[in-house]
């Protein structure tokens, strides 16, 4: 079984990431959806929350395949996470030219760390490129229409978290 890591903060899960989730399923047989409470981060949702925000976008209101999808927290070397998970990709996302030189230092590291490893950059679809999760809450903050960037049960999570 062909298995990649897909690692980020996810907060909150967007159109974008579950584009770049879908694209993976088309490559490998199961992604690790894997969010981290990196110390270096200011976080809008705990580690808590944001797990089931991303169980319950995946799963309740996209219906996609359990079997093929594993949502798990990590405080780990990302290329420690593919180890215990036997994993020989990591995806990545890419939005624009600007993620790249970070995405690609980043690949480089990780490479250096274990030449096994292979980091994979995915793109979303076009429509879904310009979201960022930092965007959609400035948004919602100020009461704009979220609903193209966000499925109904990550919505409903950042309408509550705001009240």
């Amino acid at each position: 079984m062909r298995t990649a890591i897909y690692p980020g903060t996810f907060d909150p899960i967007t159109y974008g990431h579950i584009d770049v989730i879908k694209k993976s399923l088309k490559i490998v047989d199961r992604v690790v959806v894997a969010t981290t409470d990196n110390v270096n981060k200011d976080y809008f949702f705990s580690i808590e929350e944001r797990m089931s925000i991303i169980k319950d976008s995946l799963f309740k209101d996209l219906k996609l395949n359990k079997k093929r999808i594993l949502v798990v927290p990590f405080e780990i070397l990302t290329i420690d996470l593919c180890k215990k998970f036997k994993a020989s990709i990591i995806i990545r996302g890419l939005r624009a030219v600007s993620d790249f030189e970070y995405e690609f230092q980043l690949a480089g590291m990780n490479k250096k760390l274990n030449k096994e490893i292979e980091t994979i950059f995915l793109m979303s679809d076009i429509e879904n490129q310009i979201i960022s999760s930092k965007f959609v809450k400035e948004i919602a903050k100020l009461n704009g229409n979220i609903s193209k960037f966000l499925t109904k049960s990550t919505i409903k999570a950042l309408k509550e978290k705001l009240r």
